[in-house]
């Protein structure tokens, strides 16, 4: 047994452990939700933070660092796998709340997914429909044959030898057949995912399983058959386009949002949603047009940065390559932003399509 004394004299010291061990345990249990904690952690040996918050898009923008991919390129797919990011975690909400029984949004995103892989040549096929969205590169292709499709070649040259057209109308005509092509690009990778689902759909045993894929294919076809609807009243407007001219009452210049615009119109929309929709269209045009500048000047910086290496300048190519860096954050955040706009305003005219043609 301790004495009175011996305990009096030790209580201020148990007292001190016990409020150590409690504040160890809380410490402890609120690093658990710490900010520090929840972050991504660093990975790899620079110590630089993961990108994204799905393990399989990080795996495929480290993959796409080590790929000879343009600046441009590059701040694309960047964007693409962030909307890609942003749709998945969506996604897990919603099965969590018991949503998406029939697999159909999942589907949707499998299929989103491997538009990424092929469109960026990391699907482990050769591509052979080369795409390259950075118009600064288009000098190094052949004079008079600058879209490999044909038809499109056939149709741009006889409206640059018609003499209608001035030089920023012929920029904006290019960038309406560069978006053409974008289409028809994607249509193909789409053809393939729904051929490569029709084989395994024929080795496929059990008929529960086989009913799933058959629905996933029924809505494959019938995304194949609206995309090539968009296709050809895509090419009949160049096509109109390419005749006639630039009419003065143009609403719109960057080819998304006339895409936008002429879907609107066809979806039996009354005059006050439309006008609605037509300042929301102007003010996605001008963040378009902020978006292609900004990828301008991030190839003129890379291309820069690349001189600067050439001359050894350490300082001078430190001091480049932050601007460049900077620059690259900036065209990746707005690209996102944009396609994210982009892809609610074609929810929308969609949705609202939808209800007017029930009505």
């Amino acid at each position: 047994m301790y004495s009175l004394r011996t305990v009096l004299c030790l209580a201020p010291h148990l007292l001190q452990c016990f409020v150590a061990v409690l504040c160890l345990s809380v410490g402890i249990n609120a690093g658990k939700y710490s900010r520090e904690v929840n972050e991504p952690k660093p990975s790899g040996s620079d110590g630089q933070a993961v990108e994204f918050r799905i393990a399989k898009l990080n795996q495929v923008w480290e993959k796409a660092k080590r790929m000879q991919l343009s600046p441009v390129r590059q701040a694309e797919l960047h964007s693409d796998l962030k909307l890609q990011e942003k749709d998945e975690l969506q996604w897990k909400k919603m099965k969590v709340e018991g949503l998406d029984e029939n697999g159909e949004k999942e589907a949707q995103l499998r299929r989103n997914f491997n538009v990424i892989l092929a469109k960026y040549g990391m699907d482990g096929k050769r591509d052979t429909r080369p795409l390259e969205s950075n118009s600064l590169k288009d000098h190094d292709t052949k004079e008079g044959d600058i879209f490999d499709d044909p038809r499109l070649d056939k149709l741009w040259n006889k409206a640059k030898s018609s003499g209608k057209f001035s030089n920023e109308e012929m920029l904006s005509l290019k960038r309406e057949f560069q978006h053409h092509k974008d289409k028809v690009h994607e249509y193909n990778i789409l053809m393939d995912t729904v051929s490569r689902t029709e084989e395994i759909h024929k080795n496929v045993i059990s008929p529960l399983e086989g009913d799933a894929k058959e629905h996933v294919l029924h809505q494959k076809h019938t995304e194949l058959k609206q995309k090539m609807r968009d296709l050809n009243q895509g090419f009949e407007r160049l096509r109109k386009l390419s005749h006639e001219g630039f009419t003065e009452d143009s609403e719109f210049r960057e080819p998304r949002v006339i895409e936008l615009w002429e879907a609107a119109k066809r979806a039996n929309l009354s005059k006050d949603e439309l006008d609605s929709l037509k300042e929301e269209l102007h003010h996605f045009e001008t963040k378009v047009e902020k978006h292609s500048h900004y990828q301008e000047q991030l190839e003129l910086s890379h291309q820069k940065l690349r001189h600067v290496e050439a001359l050894g300048d350490k300082e001078h190519i430190k001091r480049n390559q932050e601007k460049y860096n900077t620059l690259a954050e900036k065209t990746r955040e707005m690209g996102y932003k944009m396609k994210k706009h982009l892809q609610d305003l074609s929810n929308k005219i969609s949705r609202e399509g939808l209800e007017h043609n029930e009505l």
